[in-house]
This record gives structure tokens, C-alpha cells and sequence, in this order.
């Protein structure tokens, strides 16, 4: 791995940009029987601090992260060019 890229995905958990495969609402009766299978097999962690879940990230190691930040605000993370952690609302959503 030569170019690792680390991103927050809230409340300063951080994530390997490199291994995520999707990044999803969870609304879908699909994402949310992911979410159960996951949780069942021991492969989900919870981000989110007791806060609504607004991201889920899938991996490709099968492991599925839950976050309180919009799908959008990962997607700009990863993107971005500065790899630096901002802070964009990620502590003010009180859903």
C-alpha cells in the first residue's frame, strides 16, 4: 500500500479510504438487513455515538461501519485533496 489515505468519519474515528468498497443510506430494507447480517456475524461497528446513522460504509472485508455524517460529507473526505481531518458539522447533527 503506497498511498494510504485515512478519513473521519465523525467524532474522530477514522477510516482506510483505500478499503471502502460503498458508501449508502441506510434507509433501504436492503442496507438495513446488511446492517443486521453484520451485526450478527460480529462485523459491524457502530460510529456513531448514540446518534442517528446517516452513512454506511461498506468494506471490502466485509466489515460494515456505521456513521453519523452524511454519505455526501465521506464521499467529499475521500476526494479531497488535503487529507487532513475537517471537521464540517460532524459534531453539530443532533438528529
Amino acid at each position: 500500500m503506497s498511498n494510504i489515505k485515512l478519513i473521519n468519519i465523525g467524532f474522530g474515528n477514522i477510516v482506510l479510504a483505500n478499503r471502502i468498497v460503498a458508501i449508502v443510506s441506510p434507509e433501504s430494507a436492503p442496507i438495513k438487513r446488511i446492517i443486521q447480517e453484520a451485526r450478527d456475524k460480529g462485523n459491524l461497528v457502530d460510529a456513531t455515538y448514540g446518534r442517528r446513522t446517516r452513512a454506511v460504509i461498506i468494506t471490502d472485508s466485509e466489515h460494515i461501519i456505521l456513521s453519523s455524517i452524511q454519505p455526501e460529507t465521506v464521499a467529499n473526505r475521500i476526494v479531497a485533496k488535503d487529507s487532513s481531518y475537517p471537521a464540517e458539522q460532524e459534531e453539530c447533527d443532533t438528529d
